[in-house]
């Protein structure tokens, strides 16, 4: 049993946040302290964690557990009522290691629920750690929380307005991780295309993608994590086409394939932007592999829009689907509009991943007999370029990009030599 355990729940984000809360711990000097940093995308996602919070209590009467992230930024009367929680720490909080120094302080004045106004916070933590434990990419938070609006969504209200980490400071970062010994670097955020709105000049993510690559000329792998197509720039678009070490895949955050679901979402593109967008890149880059979110069963959609978000997969050559039933949140505007039967949003997500499961299954089928650079992660297993997972049948080397010829497929896992 660690010192500091931290139970992670959500986004790519909240894990190197997590890590960062752990070091933070462990400097502090805390001994059988857990952490849930929790995720409020979904309803779903919030019960899940108070589930798993009286779980390990009943497990591990003992510790003390302090529960953090976007559902206790939202909620933290909820997570205070809970009998087996100790503390409740606000987003903006977690971040600051003052925060876990006192909550080790016997005698500091610690209340139970520290949560700030998170809409007031205009300063962005780099999070400037090191390494992470046990894991062979490492993730690097770029920007924190969102100006939009789109009616489904609770987490602006939970990350606050958009925040940008300097691009020096990011770069600076890069480079020791690098010097570490990581193959791979994933950029994270809320909202990643916002990127350097609130800098001055008002640089592009493209210009942070061309620097990385530029100023740490021994990163093998630079990959983003979720992106807006609409707010994609020209240097980014360019960075794809010509830098063999950004990585052939994106993951799109389109959430509806129906003109009036994403003007009802708020959304900021149509579906012929993001058609456009997906041809255009898979033109410069042909071995380009897209993921998406879409939501399934929005209010009002009826089975026309919903056919629209189906004929999506095919029509922007989707692989990696995210699909989320919709959940209403309460707070949000979509929670007010009229809702569909559960049973219909159930089974039209399950259509959906349907059509994603086949998508990767032909997607998988295609890359039989290639050669991959592929970056093990761990004992007989890694992952492409293009993101597939790599199960070897020899023993390989954790931390090392190697050449596999793909021989097979295993459920949805590539098999090399």
């Amino acid at each position: 049993m660690m010192a500091v355990d931290v139970v992670t729940f959500g986004c790519r984000l909240n894990i190197v946040e997590s890590e960062s809360m752990r070091q933070q711990a462990l400097e502090a000097g805390h001994q059988n302290l857990v952490i849930f940093n929790t995720c409020a995308v979904t309803a779903e996602a919030t019960r899940q964690a108070r589930q798993a919070i009286r779980r390990l209590k009943r497990e591990r009467p003992e510790a003390t557990i302090v529960v953090t992230g976007c559902a206790a930024q939202i909620e933290p009367a909820m997570f205070a009522g809970m009998d087996e929680v100790d503390r409740v720490i606000g987003n903006s909080e977690k971040s600051q290691s003052q925060t876990w120094i006192k909550l080790s302080d016997p005698a500091a004045s610690n209340e139970r629920v520290q949560v700030a106004d998170i809409m007031a916070v205009r300063e962005t933590a780099s999070h400037l750690i090191d390494g992470f434990e046990g894991r062979t990419r490492a993730f690097v938070q770029v920007q924190n929380g969102c100006d939009h609006r789109c009616t489904f969504c609770i987490i602006p209200y939970g990350r606050g307005p958009s925040r940008s980490v300097a691009m020096g400071a990011a770069v600076d970062q890069i480079k020791r991780l690098v010097d570490r010994g990581y193959k791979e670097v994933v950029l994270t955020g809320v909202d990643m295309t916002s990127w350097g709105a609130d800098l001055p000049g008002a640089p592009r993510l493209g210009q942070l993608l061309q620097s990385i690559l530029t100023h740490v000329p021994d990163l093998p792998r630079l990959r983003l994590s979720s992106i807006d197509s609409i707010e994609a720039d020209e240097a980014l678009i360019e960075a794809l086409a010509c830098e063999r070490r950004l990585m052939p895949h994106l993951h799109l955050s389109l959430q509806a394939g129906d003109d009036m679901i994403l003007k009802r979402m708020k959304r900021r593109h149509l579906r012929d932007d993001a058609i456009a967008f997906s041809q255009k890149i898979k033109a410069l880059r042909p071995d380009i592999v897209f993921g998406a979110d879409i939501i399934a069963g929005f209010p009002t959609e009826t089975e026309a829009m919903f056919d629209n978000s189906l004929a999506l997969v095919g029509e922007c050559d989707l692989t990696y689907l995210h699909v989320f039933p919709f959940s209403p949140r309460d707070g949000t505007p979509a929670a007010r509009m009229p809702q569909l039967p559960k049973q219909v949003v159930k089974e039209r997500a399950k259509r959906l991943r349907a059509a994603g499961d086949h998508a990767l299954d032909a997607y998988l089928q295609s890359q039989l007999g290639t050669v991959q650079n592929v970056l093990v992660e761990q004992d007989h297993l890694g992952r492409g370029e293009g993101f597939a997972t790599v199960r070897f049948r020899s023993q390989v080397t954790a931390g090392q990009i190697i050449q596999a010829k793909i021989l097979g497929i295993e459920g949805h896992d590539l098999i090399a030599a």
